[in-house]
């Protein structure tokens, strides 16, 4: 007699799998795993790729140049968020402080040491420690407290 592999079989949850992707789409997340016992389900979604913004045409302006003036070449440095920044390795909330009446972590100006704790970012009641990844000086604070995260977002930069 055959075995009957139908009782192996995975039973699919119509209902369960619709409102994962509702939260989906009402929490703008990209994917929501869900494990009860053995079985797991997963729902993801691809990140709709944001549209590249097309670049401003300027009219040019008039020419005040003084005569035997040399051309002057702009350095534009990039911004401070993009040098050295400790990014949030997941969607959270930050926290600079471990409560709300204790005073920050870090703050603007202070020196670090590698492995020192920069802030908490909470993803589904679990406060997960940001390190600092090497010793160095803060030089900027990129988000407040309370604030909502994405994943890869420039938290603190550490110079």
């Amino acid at each position: 007699m055959p075995e009957d592999t139908t009782a192996d079989a995975m039973r699919i949850d119509v209902d369960l799998v619709r409102q994962l992707a509702q939260l989906l789409d009402d929490t703008s997340l990209t994917e929501i795993e869900v494990e009860d016992g053995g079985r797991k389900i997963r729902i993801a979604r691809k990140a709709a790729a944001a549209a590249a913004p097309a670049p401003m045409q300027y009219a040019p302006a008039p020419s005040l140049a003084v005569p035997n003036s040399a051309p002057s070449a702009e350095i534009v440095a990039p911004p401070p968020s993009a040098l050295n920044a400790v990014k949030s390795p997941m969607v959270g909330t930050a926290y600079l402080s471990p409560n709300p009446e204790a005073k920050p972590f870090v703050s603007v100006g202070d020196t670090v040491a590698a492995g020192d704790t920069l802030l908490i970012v909470e993803a589904m009641k679990v406060m997960n420690p940001i390190l600092a990844p090497s010793a160095g000086r803060v030089s900027a604070v990129l988000v407040t407290s309370g604030q909502p995260v994405e994943f890869d977002q420039p938290l603190v930069v550490v110079e």
